[in-house]
Parts: C-alpha cells; structure tokens; sequence
C-alpha cells in the first residue's frame, strides 16, 4: 500500500516546474537619484543601492540584488531591486521625492513602466534589462 501511494504521486513532484529565476522574490523596478561623488570610496550609483556588502552585512534580510541603467542626462538611474521580502523596500516605497517613481513587478503593467521609463532613457526596453546580483 505504501508503494502504490509513493508512486501515484511521485509523477506530480517530477513535473514541477522550477520558477524562472527573473521572477524569484519580490522586485520592483523604479527611478531613482544617482548618488555618491564619483569617487573609489564615494562611487556614482542609484540612490539606495547596496554599497559595500562586506562580511556581516550579508545578511538576507535587506535588497540582495540590483540592476540599472544610468538615464541618457544621467541625474537619474533606472532600477530593478531584489529582496526576500517586501519590506527591505520600506525606505523606497516611502520616498517622496518626485525623481523616484516605483512599479511593483508582477502587479503593474509593462506599457506603464516602460512609457515612465522612456521618459529618461529614450528607447528603454524592460526586454533588454536585466538584474545581477550584488556579491
């Protein structure tokens, strides 16, 4: 009896799909200041991305990846963040600051990103951007 149940649905589990990996935890993607002085310990980048991850600060608990684009006057960056968990976006979806503009992976629609997008970087294609991971 035990085998007859292993078997009925041990086909089930095989034919689980895994989750495309672009997909994975929860993203949002928006416009941001860039930051920092230009310096090597001041570097340019996109207001509220990781910087450094050093030692104990790799913790899983805050944005674990970052991806951008730097916009074509380059004040402000466009940029998909990644984290286990919604809140390691509080700081972000709190900002009142005019330049940073948030969409919610997964929940709002692409034409609507990618026309807020182009506002910036003229030919902007959500197809060509992709996330890194921040190690």
């Amino acid at each position: 009896m035990p085998v007859l149940l292993v078997l009925t649905f041990l086909p089930g589990l095989v034919a689980q799909h895994r989750v495309d990996p672009r997909n994975a935890y929860e993203r949002i993607i928006c416009t941001v200041p860039m930051v920092g002085s230009g310096t090597a310990a001041d570097p340019r980048r996109p207001q509220y991305a990781p910087w450094p991850p050093t030692g104990a600060d790799r913790s899983r608990t805050g944005i674990l990846a970052f991806h951008h684009q730097v916009s074509d006057d380059g004040h402000v960056a466009l940029v998909e963040f990644v984290a286990r968990d919604r809140s390691a976006f509080k700081a972000i979806l709190a900002d009142t600051n005019p330049m940073v503009k948030v969409f919610v992976k997964g929940k709002d629609k692409r034409e609507d990103i990618e026309a807020a997008f182009q506002k910036h970087k003229k030919n902007f294609s959500l197809e060509r951007f992709s996330q890194v991971a921040v190690q």
